[in-house]
């Protein structure tokens, strides 16, 4: 079992590991892309290049950094968090446990384009199966999405509701689905509803009425993984002390996801305090009471 797991191998992520392995600590580190650096350009405002250099050099050069100094690099999906003693990464392929977890999988992508989807957010759409299926109990239910993590947000529904099926408005399932959750295909028109949400329309003009609508497009990001552990949002940002912390003891976050200055220098910084204020945590948390 890691000491610490970090969700993300961008520049804060990568950051955050390479404090918590030169502190001694078991590090793993879990990625499914290298997130929006990889596909940037010539980057001419990092310190110490006084050549341009490529977004996807600057973040391989930070992995191969991490990996010599003995990080577990495991490409996957998290599609959920938990608590069981220890705190819970739920991916794609299993689960693992850790002492610290540090949050680092950058900004929230967009919420899809669908007419009546903001306007209904909190009186029956929803973007935390684990937060809010409780009160979609026995009710029917629809999770947009086509992949993995669409796939465990109706898993988790399914505990509780009457029915639940995905709509990946018009894209083709990514992900199995097991036998007693329900596929919808059709292109999506709106959403239905003046004070709650009462059904989805589709481009066909057909409507499924459900009393709940799921958000779980593309990957989990870490304001979504955040809202699974009760760690506080603002908006898209995951809200952090000076040291890193949120709200949730042993879970840090780091980078974009914070929200503020979208820049590789902070999500640097953020990662290294993230990763070293994780040690301290660690090392209190198994008795050890040298930490520096």
């Amino acid at each position: 079992m890691p000491d610490v797991v970090i969700i993300g191998n961008g520049p804060a992520g990568i950051a955050a590991a390479i404090y918590a392995l030169r502190s001694g600590l078991d590090t793993m580190v879990i990625g499914k892309d290298k997130g929006s650096l990889e596909r940037a350009g010539l980057i001419e405002n990092y310190y110490g290049f006084p050549q341009p250099v490529e977004g996807k050099a600057l973040i391989n050069n930070g992995i191969e950094q991490a990996v010599k100094l003995g990080a577990k690099i495991i490409e996957d999906e998290v599609v959920g968090l938990g608590y069981m003693g220890k705190l819970l990464v739920k991916t794609k392929s299993g689960e693992i446990e850790s002492d610290a977890l540090v949050l680092a999988t950058g900004s929230s992508r967009k919420r899809p384009e669908l007419t009546g989807l903001k306007e209904l957010e909190g009186t029956g759409v929803s973007y935390c199966a684990t937060c809010d299926a409780f009160f979609y109990k026995q009710k029917n239910v629809a999770v947009l999405g086509n992949g993995e993590y669409a796939v465990s947000e109706a898993k988790e529904l399914a505990h509780v509701a009457a029915s639940v099926t995905i709509l990946t408005n018009g894209m083709e399932m990514e992900a199995a689905v097991p036998e007693h959750i329900s596929v919808n295909k059709k292109e999506i028109e709106r959403l239905e509803g003046s004070e709650k949400l009462e059904g989805v329309k589709f481009k066909d003009d057909t409507l499924v009425c459900v009393a709940g609508a799921f958000v779980a497009m593309g990957v989990a990001g870490s304001s979504e993984l955040a809202r699974m552990m009760g760690v506080q949002v603002n908006g898209n940002d995951i809200v952090v002390s000076e040291k890193m912390e949120t709200n949730v003891p042993g879970v840090f976050a780091a980078g974009d996801c914070t929200g503020g200055w979208l820049q590789v220098s902070k999500a640097v910084y953020e990662g290294a305090k993230a990763g070293f204020e994780a040690v301290k945590y660690v090392r209190k948390k198994k008795g050890i009471m040298n930490a520096k």
